[in-house]
């Protein structure tokens, strides 16, 4: 967003020391404007739907309802705001699943003033944003250093036509391929083709790695 009016935030976290801080952090920032604050996955819903920020900083390990089920509920609601998933080292599961919910990105809880406001800029603005450190640490994971490369060695343009990118985003939206068919008017072969043809151009071997490399080159 450039249009120099403060960006709405909702804060979702269930430590209140962490809330707070994060909340103090944002209110430094005249770019910030903070709407509201949540303990849990419920009272976020509740909260979102009163004060109707533009992006949600959103935490995964909560009571009553998680990040990862907030999530699943946003996406059956027509327009809603993008979410910045805030997570630790210890929550290399759930930041998987939280991409494949739909979050439009990730950040540590350890970041900086400078990085957190740009991070929500970029995903107020319908880019995606990610911490590189937590991108490697899941590669990792994954155990994919034979077909990563890090992410100083990445290519700055993959040529992926138009139908290739919608299935694309439709992969980091954690649709299966016949959900993507039916979406799409494809036969089932032709988009399991296209994934093929995606995975192939981003040189990856799953959909998984295919959603963090889209992430981590802002394709999507």
């Amino acid at each position: 967003m450039t249009t120099g009016v403060p960006i709405r935030v909702l804060v979702v976290d269930d430590q209140t020391i962490v809330r707070d801080g994060i909340v103090g952090l944002l209110q430094l920032s005249d770019r910030i404007d903070v709407v509201g604050a949540a303990a849990d996955g419920r009272k976020a819903l509740e909260a979102l739907e009163i004060e109707r920020p533009d992006v949600i900083l959103l935490d995964l390990r909560m009571p009553v309802l998680d990040g990862i089920a907030v999530l699943h509920e946003l996406a059956r609601q027509d327009d809603p705001p993008p979410c910045l998933v805030l997570t630790t080292f210890q929550d290399d599961e759930q930041v998987l699943q939280a991409l494949r919910a739909g979050a439009r990105g990730y950040l540590l809880k350890d970041v900086s003033l400078e990085d957190l406001v740009a991070a929500v800029e970029v995903v107020a603005g319908g880019g995606s944003m990610v911490s590189s450190a937590v991108t490697q640490r899941l590669l990792d994971r994954l155990g994919s250093a034979e077909t990563t490369t890090a992410p100083t060695d990445l290519p700055v343009h993959i040529d992926l036509t138009t139908r290739e990118r919608e299935v694309l985003r439709m992969l980091v939206g954690g649709f299966s391929n016949k959900e993507i068919a039916s979406a799409m008017h494809l036969a089932p072969g032709t988009v399991k083709n296209h994934v093929s043809t995606v995975l192939a151009k981003l040189g990856v071997r799953d959909r998984t790695r295919a959603v963090l490399r889209a992430l981590e080159l802002d394709l999507v």
